[in-house]
């Protein structure tokens, strides 16, 4: 992969991270008081996947050819399964009625 590549890749990468995290913020803004814990424990583990991401990413910079590939595909992969499960955890919150937090 050459530094042109890893550049566009991680812009690419780090744009989609940004979105991700933007989406994230708002859902939990939107959410704030109503969430029960299952949903507040997703959030917080969607972060935690969103920060992964975000070092793998980083990591991306130093990586050898050979191995820039593989990661490479590793955070295409784990972008999509973050965005499906933002999306599956927006659906669930505009669908279900929540209740208040005590």
């Amino acid at each position: 992969m050459s530094p042109e590549d890893v550049k566009a890749f991680e812009e690419k990468i780090s744009g989609q991270l940004q979105q991700v995290k933007a989406q994230l913020g708002v859902l939990e803004a939107n959410a704030k008081g109503k969430l029960a814990q299952a949903e507040s424990d997703t959030i917080s583990r969607l972060k935690m996947k969103h920060q992964e991401i975000d070092k793998k990413r980083q990591d991306l910079k130093t990586a050898g050819d050979a191995k820039s590939e593989q990661v490479k595909a590793e955070i295409d992969k784990e972008v999509a399964n973050l965005k499906t499960s933002l999306a599956q955890l927006a659906t669930k919150l505009k669908s279900e009625p929540r209740a208040k937090a005590s």
